[in-house]
């Protein structure tokens, strides 16, 4: 297998001159990235994609070792939690060299954290040699326990590997959270069952809001459920518990007290989160998109292309930062287009 070149650009002590730590206009300490490596993926579910989807010519995505140096270059400047998303990003072709070379940070301390949001299809294949690599935590997008409801919602999934890879990952020793959309009529009344399963192997749960991101061929505002109404019926069966657990994340959590577990809620539509966001998004294009629900965003590849020297990548970093917006414009709304054009798995979910 080809072996991804690991030279100085991270992957020693950074030097005392390392760049200052990224600080918007709005005084929020920028130190977590969410790294798309591929649009692709191998479901199509109906909240995210549309059936038939044109993806990114590959010519247009970066090597490995771009994503690498752009990568590393974040971690010189403060970076501390790096999410490698998609699409699915395990079906990116050797997509561990670029872990590996990643996890180099975990093993010098210069990063605290390397994880993922995967779909689960390809997480047996890599298991072992994610946790090998530094990943100590994996969330899990599932929506649904059900064979055929889960094939409806992907288009085409199998919920048996999912559950395969679940149970290969936690044996590796890396800690589950489940991820679930909450779709009116169609996974809502399961969410109760999906908490206890999820609590009773060991795995928190967390609901998150449909987002008005690409078109995908349904109407959102007919499946879109506040979670606020979700969070009251599980009150109806549940104890629920304020909890200050924080992952550095979006979610807040609540738990559980029959099950012991928690229970985390994304609500960027009835209460956004972004008075405290610390994150900015990279896609496999070298594009920063420095706020999820906005379009204005920067193009490091040119600058990554055009000169070895890194100086040039921080001033384009600095410049973007510069730019990151208070808060989005999100709202679902019948006689309205999606919020943003783009599709979910272009930005990384």
């Amino acid at each position: 297998m080809t072996t991804l070149i690991i030279d100085r650009r991270g992957h020693v002590p950074l030097p005392a001159s390392a760049p200052p730590p990224m600080v918007d206009p709005f005084g929020r300490s920028i130190t977590y990235l969410r790294v798309s490596v591929t649009d692709r993926c191998d479901f199509r579910c109906t909240y995210c994609m549309a059936e038939q989807m044109t993806f990114l010519p590959r010519k247009e995505l970066l090597t490995l070792e771009e994503l690498e140096r752009l990568c590393s270059a974040f971690v010189a400047r403060g970076v501390r939690k790096l999410r490698l998303t998609g699409g699915e990003p395990l079906m990116r072709r050797n997509v561990m060299m670029l872990v590996r070379a990643l996890g180099a940070h975990v093993h010098a301390g210069r990063l605290e954290e390397l994880t993922l949001t995967t779909n689960g299809s390809q997480l047996s294949r890599f298991a072992t040699e994610l946790a090998d690599c530094g990943v100590r935590r994996i969330n899990v997008s599932l929506d649904t326990l059900k064979p055929d409801l889960f094939r409806t919602i992907t288009r085409r999934g199998d919920l048996g590997p999912v559950l395969e890879g679940i149970q290969a990952a936690q044996a590796a020793g890396i800690r589950i959270k489940i991820n679930a959309v909450a779709l009116k009529g169609i996974n809502d009344q399961e969410i109760p069952e999906m908490l206890r399963w999820a609590h009773g192997e060991g795995m928190d749960l967390t609901l998150i809001e449909t987002m008005p991101l690409g078109e995908t061929g349904e109407d959102r505002t007919e499946h879109y459920m506040p979670l606020s109404e979700m969070r009251a019926r599980l009150a109806e069966r549940f104890t629920l518990i304020e909890d200050t657990h924080r992952t550095g994340g979006p979610a807040r959590y609540l738990r559980v007290a029959e099950t012991g577990g928690r229970l985390g809620l994304i609500t960027p539509m009835t209460h956004n989160f972004c008075e405290s966001c610390n994150r900015v998004r990279l896609t496999c294009t070298g594009t920063l998109y420095m706020c999820l629900g906005q379009e204005d965003a920067a193009d490091l590849r040119a600058v990554l292309r055009a000169t070895p020297d890194d100086a040039a990548l921080h001033a384009a970093i600095d410049a973007a930062i510069l730019r990151k917006p208070k808060g989005h414009d999100f709202i679902i709304d019948r006689t309205q287009r999606p919020s943003v054009a783009r599709h979910m798995s272009v930005t990384g979910g």
